[in-house]
């Protein structure tokens, strides 16, 4: 299934007008990068560069075609977002397409993202429920229905109380993407547990203060030879399970007290609260955005870094081609990763510049 509409290039046309010279610019591959200018030519350009299959993880956050203009505020730390320029304000960037020319804006982009993306790549697309269906399709054509992985609401703010005749809007979603949904770097990255969470699930309290609760000391399954179905203690385990671990563990568990006993005999494993390694993390995520952003449409911090820990390597390189505030080049910064940057707006690079001054990137500057 494909989108039709006016403008649609052939992906041959789309790749061939991505073709450059290797010698139009000079980049330094080991350094980290960050290129002003479009982001079609900076991503034309990294082709060229040979880092085609090169980058494991890329995060965008793109125009939403909100037919409004994005500005920041002269000499003030908050932005703005208004459909004119005022004389005291600098435009971000336009956020202005038709329909159409839109849709082609990002098919164009994320054909080019695909040949950058490793084998074991990840795509993250940010955007908001007015577009981002079209971008399913979109995103289906590019890279194979099969390799979506997940549909992601996002609560990006407290609950709205708008006069519109429509619910309040406090969420977008994310699209997860795989260059190769078997293959796609993973790290099951958990949530630490709530408060909440540790009594709810830990209803028990040692003598020493400390959360837990119990588990059978045997799991389903038969073992036919091997310790887990031999005897412990006189007992065998139950038909059809086998011990956790061997006997000679579990004498090991008792004589440190991590056995519970019931007035019946019956033993249970104790599992502690402040031993959990955290819960999954869901496809409902809650990282609300900054109430007094340096840029327009700036996202939560952490939830880039859970971003980035969670679909790259220490030796990955992370890619943001709508860079705008920066932040993820900056969360990649913080968890070691090398980073690709790009944007086209001068409010843009004058944020990164400050955002990153401290952090060494070589600067290219787009014709």
């Amino acid at each position: 299934m494909e989108l039709i509409y006016q403008g649609k290039k052939s992906v041959e046309e789309i790749l061939e007008l991505s073709k450059c010279s290797p010698d139009a610019y000079k980049i330094e591959k080991e350094r980290n990068l960050f290129f002003f200018g479009d982001n079609f030519k900076a991503l034309s350009v990294l082709l060229a560069q040979g880092l085609k299959g090169s980058i494991d993880l890329i995060y965008i956050d793109p125009p939403y075609n909100t037919n409004q203009v994005f500005t920041v505020s002269e000499g003030e730390r908050s932005s703005t977002i208004s459909r004119t320029k005022s004389s005291n304000t600098l435009i971000a960037y336009n956020d202005n397409f038709t329909l159409s020319n839109y849709l082609e804006f990002m098919r164009e982009r994320l054909f080019l993202i695909r040949e950058l993306l490793s084998d074991i790549g990840s795509l993250y697309v940010h955007i908001d429920s007015k577009m981002g269906h079209y971008l399913k399709l979109i995103l289906d054509e590019v890279f194979g229905a099969d390799n979506f992985i997940n549909d992601i609401s996002r609560i990006k703010s407290n609950p709205k109380n708008f006069s519109r005749r429509a619910y309040g809007n406090e969420k977008d979603i994310v699209l997860f993407y795989a260059k190769n949904h078997k293959k796609n770097i993973f790290n099951n990255v958990t949530e630490p547990l709530s408060e909440d969470d540790k009594i709810r699930m830990f209803n028990k309290v040692d003598g020493a203060g400390r959360r837990y609760n119990t588990v059978p000391v045997h799991a389903p399954g038969e073992t036919v030879n091997g310790d887990t179905g031999r005897e412990w203690k006189g007992m065998l385990p139950p038909k059809g399970r086998h011990w956790r671990v061997s006997p000679k563990e579990l004498d090991e568990l008792d004589a440190k007290n991590l056995i519970e006993w019931s007035k019946n005999g019956v033993p249970r494993i104790k599992k502690f609260a402040d031993e959990h390694k955290g819960k999954k993390i869901q496809d409902v995520w809650t990282f609300k955005d900054p109430a007094y952003p340096i840029y327009p449409t700036e996202k939560n911090l952490q939830m880039l870094e859970m971003i980035i820990a969670q679909s790259s390597n220490q030796d990955s390189i992370v890619l943001d081609c709508f860079a705008g505030s920066g932040s993820t080049l900056k969360m990649a910064e913080k968890l070691g990763r090398q980073w690709i940057g790009v944007d086209i707006s001068p409010v843009s690079l004058n944020v990164v510049q400050k955002n990153l001054e401290k952090i060494d990137f070589q600067l290219i500057k787009l014709d």
